[in-house]
């Protein structure tokens, strides 16, 4: 055990397998204490058992650290006010939040229920949202606070996996929006965007063949994907993130696994085009014959399309 976090109280949500897990063992390897945050549920989202949480919180106890099991859904806004209450009935304080709780139903718009994206949207961008909803407060109240929202390549990087994508652009969007809020009361907001052998990668691996195999996915785009190692390989910079050390780090996003830690650009307007506004709206004419030129000349596709 270390002191890098001596004192601090952090919540891992989905801290039951894989890389949440990760991310609370190294939390509490650091000196903080942790709720252990796990539904427990199959990958789609479907049931739930304590068993996974539990045993999270049983190795954290072998190692000599301190923590407890919640198995409370995030998808719940009520549930999620129980995750944080808990942290202050157990511990007393609430410092760091790791919002790692997820599921997984793949496919493209045509292969999506309407339950399906419910469901995803439910968890991911709902999920963290009710977390955050009652942290906050407490934070505020205190005047210290780290939150560390977990997003993923797919916002940027699409490989067929409608529901999940947008989710996760979501907490992007959701994780800048607190950076602002937040900034003045000494609680900061960021997120990562992690990649490792998880349940949740061998699903993504298969679709990505069965992609490439119907000609929806090039090569090219295939060899930008990462290679997956071990999900240890991800909390050293969930533990900075939630230490002193990142007291001005607010508002980013980071790429974190394997050999890897990189930083994403925030959107930019790169190409800009002017019309007098003297003369009425633009007219499709001129649209025609400006836009080649200018806001498509560098390229009008996304980056791996």
């Amino acid at each position: 055990m270390s002191s890098f976090l001596e004192g601090q109280v952090a919540i891992v949500t989905g801290a039951g397998r894989g890389i949440g897990r990760a991310e609370a063992l190294a939390l509490a390897a650091a000196g903080a204490r942790v709720v252990v945050n796990d539904l427990g549920g199959a990958l789609e989202g479907t049931g739930g058992s304590a068993t996974p949480a539990e045993e999270t919180v049983a190795e954290i106890r072998k190692r000599g650290g301190e923590a407890v099991a919640n198995a409370e859904s995030v998808a719940s806004y009520a549930g999620a006010a129980r995750i944080v209450q808990q942290a202050l009935d157990s511990f007393g304080q609430l410092d760091i939040l790791v919002n790692n709780a997820g599921n997984l139903r793949i496919g493209m718009i045509e292969e999506h229920s309407e339950e399906d994206f419910d469901q995803i949207v439910q968890v991911h961008l709902k999920g963290t949202f009710n977390t955050c909803r009652h942290a906050v407060p407490v934070m505020k109240k205190q005047k210290h606070g780290r939150i560390i929202n977990t997003a993923s390549n797919q916002w940027r990087a699409p490989s067929g996996q409608l529901a999940y994508a947008a989710a996760k652009g979501g907490i992007v969007s959701l994780t800048w929006e607190l950076a602002f809020e937040l900034d003045k009361h000494g609680v900061t907001a960021n997120a990562i965007a992690p990649f490792a052998s998880t349940r949740m990668t061998e699903h993504h691996e298969a679709r990505n063949q069965s992609l490439r195999s119907s000609g929806e996915i090039s090569e090219r785009r295939l060899a930008s994907f990462e290679p997956r190692t071990d999900p240890s390989m991800v909390p050293p910079m969930i533990v900075y993130l939630a230490s002193k050390h990142a007291a001005q780090v607010n508002g980013c996003v980071f790429r974190v696994g394997g050999d890897k830690i990189g930083r994403f650009a925030h959107p930019e307007e790169f190409a800009t085009v002017f019309h007098d506004i003297e003369e009425g709206p633009w007219n499709l004419e001129q649209l025609v014959r400006i836009l080649p030129q200018t806001l498509f000349a560098r390229g009008s596709k996304a980056p791996h399309l």
